[in-house]
This record gives structure tokens, C-alpha cells and sequence, in this order.
């Protein structure tokens, strides 16, 4: 069972686990569905996360079938709503850019808006603009953001895999 699941477990008074001769017993066992476990800010950054690559999709003015297979995607492992999807499409400039907290999750949002944008086949002006300044709502430092986004979408144009994505862009945040 997962950390968070366990985390979930504990904190809920009325789910209570027994061990009993061959098995495990629940005891007022409640129900609840994977969004459940989730705090409403968590799902809040992940519907503002979806509307950044919502904004890098819509930068040439169009969502492409590429970029709508990706964003669909994404929307299943970032568990927003079809009511959510359909919302954000219409107003995802309203959305702020929630920073994450650690080095590891900015990268890994990163990586996937350099994807998005390698999605359209064409670097331009424009998309590498919008990465930029997303790059810095994500928090990295406007010092060396030209450095990380254009070394971003050389390692995805490659089809880097994340590990190396993650390993190289760290190299970048070392140099400064």
C-alpha cells in the first residue's frame, strides 16, 4: 500500500484495520475514491499545472491532434474532471502559475512543457517566450532560464526520457 494511502488510513477515525486469525478486517470501512485522498489544493495546482500546458498548446492559436492527445492525458494522470478540462480550455489564462516546492517537481513540469511545445514540430519565437516566462512562474531563476529552456527543448527534440532530462537540466541549475 502506498505511503499516502497508509497516510489517509491513519487519519481517518472511522477506518479501522484488525488483524484477525486469517485476514484483514475493516470496521466502519468508508468508501472513498483516489480524489478523495487528495486535499482540494493539490487538486487546485494540478488544474493550474493543466492550464500552463493549456497555454503553451494555444500559443500558435490552435490545439493540434498531437498536443490534444497529450493534454488528454495528462489531464487522466493529473485527475481533472471532464467539467475541469472543458472549464480550463475555455478560460486557462485565468489560471496562475503555481510554483512547486522542490527542484525535482519544477523539472518535472519543465519537461512536460518542453513537450508540448516540441509537440507543434516548430520552435518559435512565441512558444519559446511563453516557456520562458512559465519557466520563471515555476521558479527558476530569470538568470539562467534562456539556458535551461533552450537546453529543455534540445533534450526533448532528442527524446530524452526524464531521468536524463532531470539530469541534465540539473547540471544547468549547478553552473549559475
Amino acid at each position: 500500500m502506498c505511503r499516502l494511502c497508509l497516510c489517509a488510513i491513519k487519519h481517518k477515525k472511522s477506518l479501522i484495520l484488525f488483524k484477525k486469525n486469517v485476514g484483514l478486517y475493516t470496521q466502519n470501512l468508508i468508501l472513498m475514491s483516489i480524489s478523495d485522498l487528495f486535499s482540494s489544493g493539490f487538486n487546485k495546482r494540478n488544474q493550474d499545472h493543466f492550464a500552463s500546458m493549456v497555454r503553451v498548446a494555444m500559443s500558435d492559436g490552435s490545439i493540434n491532434d498531437e498536443e490534444k492527445t497529450f493534454l488528454d492525458r495528462l489531464a487522466r494522470n493529473l485527475n481533472i474532471s471532464k467539467e475541469s478540462y472543458a472549464t480550463i480550455l475555455k478560460d486557462y489564462k485565468t489560471h496562475p502559475i503555481n510554483p512547486p516546492a522542490t527542484q525535482e517537481r519544477r523539472i518535472e513540469r519543465l519537461y512536460d512543457l518542453a513537450r508540448m511545445v516540441h509537440l507543434d514540430h516548430i520552435k518559435n519565437e512565441d512558444e519559446v517566450k511563453i516557456l520562458s516566462k512559465l519557466a520563471i512562474g515555476l521558479g527558476i531563476d530569470y538568470h539562467i532560464v534562456s539556458k535551461i529552456v533552450d537546453k529543455a527543448l534540445v533534450l526533448v527534440s532528442e527524446k530524452a526520457d526524464f531521468d536524463t532530462f532531470e539530469e541534465e537540466v540539473k547540471k544547468l541549475f549547478r553552473i549559475r
